[in-house]
């Protein structure tokens, strides 16, 4: 199960993963080191982050170390197409992502990559710009809701097309299974936030008493913020 622009461009994507590696000594020494001993063996990862050939690395590095993805998007105009294509031919992970995306199909894509064909959710989420967070903090507030008194998310509650998205999302997640994002919330181990908004928004949650599930700040990270901010 994928949904991606085009397989044809798989076979060049190999090929620039292959020079993509040579440039990404951090995740090849990791599949050096724990890849024998697999890890990960059994952990499901969700992934929400620009689907390019360097996120294409980290994906099938987490493959190496034993993990079972799935995988979109945080952006609807970053995704490579070629990337996508690569991972979805080695059957890497599952993929819901291209380039061009609409609202209603980046949050469709969010909801899928969430769930596994179980129709449970994954142990950790890679996420990058908190949407995958929010989906679910959102998702577990609105099933109480409907456990209280049946109420439905409606997309007339909001002005923001965005949010009117999200809205749509979790109302069609309800009538489908009304525990869902409940239980994932429970399964989950953790959240890696790698930018500076998600990263706020987790730290308000926190003080607030509001979030879920531990989170770790990879925005103020070392090596993120040389990376990113200094090379």
């Amino acid at each position: 199960e994928n949904k991606i622009a085009d397989l044809i461009f798989a076979e060049f994507g190999r090929k620039e993963l292959d020079i993509v590696e040579i440039e990404m000594f951090g995740l090849m020494s990791c599949r050096k080191e724990f890849g024998p001993s697999k890890v990960l063996a059994g952990a499901r990862v969700m992934g929400s982050l620009h689907m390019t050939v360097q996120t294409a690395v980290l994906i099938e590095t987490l493959k190496e170390l034993g993990a079972d993805i799935r995988w979109c998007s945080c952006n609807i105009f970053s995704t490579q197409d070629h990337a996508a294509a690569a991972i979805v031919k080695a059957g890497t992970s599952a993929v819901f992502a291209w380039k061009g995306e609409t609202l209603p199909e980046y949050w469709w894509c969010t909801d899928r990559a969430l769930t596994w064909p179980d129709g449970d959710g994954p142990d950790i989420i890679v996420d990058d710009g908190g949407d995958s967070t929010l989906l679910i903090h959102e998702g577990v507030k609105r099933e109480a809701q409907y456990a209280k008194d049946k109420s439905l998310p409606s997309d007339t509650e909001s002005d923001n097309d965005e949010y009117k998205c999200v809205l749509n999302t979790l109302k069609e997640s309800i009538e489908r299974d009304p525990t869902r994002f409940t239980r994932m919330a429970k399964r989950l181990k953790g959240v890696s936030e790698e930018t500076t908004t998600g990263v706020k928004r987790l730290y308000e949650m926190m003080k607030s008493n509001s979030l879920l599930f531990p989170a770790i700040n990879v925005n103020d990270s070392v090596t993120k913020s040389k990376f990113d901010n200094v090379y």
